[in-house]
């Protein structure tokens, strides 16, 4: 039976994903207006995004099966300084293009390998911290738990507008803020070195006796042990969890279409605002921000509040949150003003709050303890997968016609509803599974 997480525990790993949330947002709301002075064309800013997110998609699963060999905590702290030495190189690149050191190619080219390796090292904080908490929690207590982690990227998406126009300043220029974000990469690295105990297969051994086959953290075996126990099996051998596993692939597949729709509609979401407003330079970076908060701050009344409020299940979660995700985006389609946009931002984010938990928890309610490791790569893969491709299709839609990503994601929205509702193993998702 697992004892209670420590709440300073959590809080080291949530910082983990907070600190990356909100210097990747920080970065997605300067980002539009570095391209455009430095004239780097809207859908090369795209194809930076999708190229981070496939290496991370591959490479999520295996740092998902390291944490399981290596210890949660090692890969907590591979993946933020994976963030941080990524964050340090794109700031150093951006900053020699506005400087005109650089050609606007060879920034582009620089910043996308940069940013390339947050994508292939980044992945690795993710699954460690999903598994972390999925492994130290009750199944009653665990939809609620895994929301109020996924929250850290609502925070994120709060903390990384409203902080990074302070950071903008007279020589860093726009690369501050990705300067700043490399500096708390740092800190959060250390503090996950003092503020969690080591939990990797080495420590465990030198307590010696029956403890050394079986690591544990305060009575709780860690995948690490549960992956010993696996090479028991008749196969011998270490199994994978596959995103097309029949108990998971209905999560995995609302999943990836939820996220690939906020990864459209959030990619065009800064432009929309640039092109609506008739702003650039500092005045739309201070938009688009406000923009983000709004829409962040949606997320976390969603997943401080109603969530554990209403006690709300998976399925529930999947069912409303595509239904006013359809609404919000539609809304931004149709809105006459920034006030309205910012508004509807707003309401499309609430939807996409309730969601991301409800696949999240409903998968890992699906399979075993042991498991926690498998499932949490597949759903960091899945949720990495959203920007390959997505991001550069909502710019070409957007280019078409403005509006064109927002009535096609709220239809897709609908469709997801439909699907959470018929689906037998989506719509049978609940805290007590």
């Amino acid at each position: 039976m697992p004892q209670k997480l420590p709440n300073a525990h959590f809080v080291v790993v949530f910082a983990a994903l907070l600190v990356t949330a909100a210097g990747n947002t920080a970065l997605q709301s300067v980002l539009p207006v570095i391209g455009r002075e430095i004239q780097i064309p809207d859908m090369a800013i795209a194809v930076i995004f999708s190229l981070s997110a496939l290496f991370w998609t591959f490479s999520a699963p295996y740092w998902a099966r390291q944490s399981d060999k290596r210890g949660r905590r090692r890969l907590m702290q591979l993946g933020v300084t994976g963030f941080g030495v990524s964050m340090l190189l794109c700031a150093t690149v951006i900053l020699l293009g506005i400087k005109g050191v650089l050609a606007p190619l060879v920034t582009f080219a620089l910043f996308t390998l940069a940013r390339g390796l947050f994508g292939i090292f980044g992945s690795a904080a993710n699954p460690a911290a999903q598994a972390y908490v999925a492994g130290r929690t009750l199944p009653a207590e665990r939809t609620a738990s895994l929301a109020i982690l996924a929250s850290a990227f609502g925070l994120g998406t709060i903390l990384g507008p409203a902080i990074a126009p302070i950071f903008i300043l007279p020589y860093v220029d726009l690369s501050g803020p990705m300067f700043a974000f490399a500096l708390i990469a740092l800190a959060v690295v250390i503090w996950l070195q003092l503020g969690l105990p080591d939990d990797s297969p080495e420590q465990a051994l030198k307590g010696g006796g029956a403890e050394a086959t079986m690591p544990s953290i305060g009575g709780m075996p860690t995948g690490a042990t549960a992956m010993a126990a696996e090479e028991t099996t008749s196969t011998g051998r270490r199994e994978r969890m596959q995103v097309t596993d029949p108990r998971i692939k209905p999560f995995m597949i609302f999943g990836f279409a939820a996220g690939s729709l906020q990864a459209a509609t959030g990619q065009a979401i800064g432009f929309f605002i640039m092109d609506r407003v008739g702003n650039t330079g500092l005045h739309a970076t201070q938009l688009i921000s406000i923009a983000f908060m709004a829409g962040a701050g949606a997320t976390l009344l969603a997943q401080w509040g109603i969530i554990r409020l209403l006690n709300l299940s998976p399925s529930q979660l999947m069912r409303w949150g595509s239904l006013l995700g359809a609404a919000g985006v539609a809304g931004i389609a149709f809105a006459p003003d920034f006030h309205a946009l910012v508004l509807a931002f707003a309401v499309a984010s609430a939807g996409f709050g309730f969601a991301r938990p409800g696949f999240t928890a409903g998968s890992s309610l699906a399979v075993s303890r042991h498991e926690q490791g498998g499932v949490a790569g597949a759903v960091t893969a899945v949720n990495g997968a959203c920007f390959i491709l997505a991001p550069a299709v909502g710019i070409g839609l957007y280019e078409l016609k403005p509006e064109l990503p927002y009535w096609l994601s709220a239809l897709g929205l609908l469709a997801l509803a439909v699907y959470a509702w018929t689906n037998p193993l989506l719509r049978k998702s609940a805290v007590e599974t």
